[in-house]
């Protein structure tokens, strides 16, 4: 059997990324934390963690990987992000009716937040 143990993004600034994503997720940093990689995990147990690696690399748009966060109250969510550095990415192609926003952490690493208020799992998910 496998699980999703923790997805890896690639930074620059491992110390601005780390303060980006821990609030973002409300994740805490295991320690210690090393000169160029950093765990963040769900504070009250399992999850899926979020690793940090300070590893040059080319950015490639549209990236071959991205997050999907689910909200339960998306604009909120999207309006909290940008408050904490992250912005919206326009894209003219998204459907009209489109349950996602497409939006970049402050170095460029895009994710999406879902809106998923009426999906009728996410409730229970959450309660695990």
């Amino acid at each position: 059997m496998l699980i999703v143990g923790s997805v890896v993004i690639r930074v620059v600034d491992l110390a601005a990324q780390i303060d980006f994503w821990s609030r973002a997720l409300a994740y805490v940093v295991r320690e210690p934390i090393d000169v160029d990689f950093a765990l963040l995990h769900p504070p009250d147990g399992p999850g899926p963690s979020v690793s940090l690696d300070a590893q040059p690399s080319e950015r490639v748009l549209p990236p071959r990987i991205h997050l999907d966060l689910y909200a339960d109250d998306q604009a909120a969510e999207v309006a909290r992000l940008t408050r904490l550095g992250a912005r919206e990415v326009h894209w003219d192609k998204r459907p009209v009716d489109a349950d996602y926003v497409i939006m970049e952490d402050p170095e460029g690493n895009r994710f999406c937040v879902i809106d998923a208020a009426d999906w009728s799992g996410w409730a229970e998910h959450r309660r695990g």
